[in-house]
């Protein structure tokens, strides 16, 4: 809302009057596909260190006890954020932003 309001009273003054709208639009597409790539990034590396960790596990590379095991537990235990909650939650923030950008579109033309 502020990005709006500001480029919108910035417009004013500059005469273009729908300068807030064509920012928000703007802001809106570059969260959307940011947010998708990196939610994307982070379930995909999330999955793929607690695979590498089952891997490991199985007796590849050592198997458990060895130095890649414990650099596997440690990949795992960043890839579990990873893959159960930091990339799931950017769903929810991509709505929140397209749904307040919709319902607040009249303050900023």
């Amino acid at each position: 809302m502020v990005v709006g309001l500001l480029f919108r009273i910035l417009g004013y003054y500059t005469g273009h009057s729908l300068l807030g709208a064509k920012v928000v639009a703007a802001m809106l597409m570059f969260a959307t596909v940011s947010g998708i790539l990196m939610a994307l990034f982070l379930n995909t590396a999330g999955g793929a260190w607690d695979n590498a960790k089952k891997y490991i596990e199985t007796g590849a590379l050592g198997g458990k006890g060895s130095d890649c095991h414990k650099a596997a537990i440690t990949g795992d235990t960043v890839g579990d954020p990873f893959k159960d909650t930091a990339g799931p939650s950017l769903h929810v923030l991509i709505k929140m932003l397209a749904t307040i950008t919709l319902v607040m579109a009249p303050v900023f033309l």
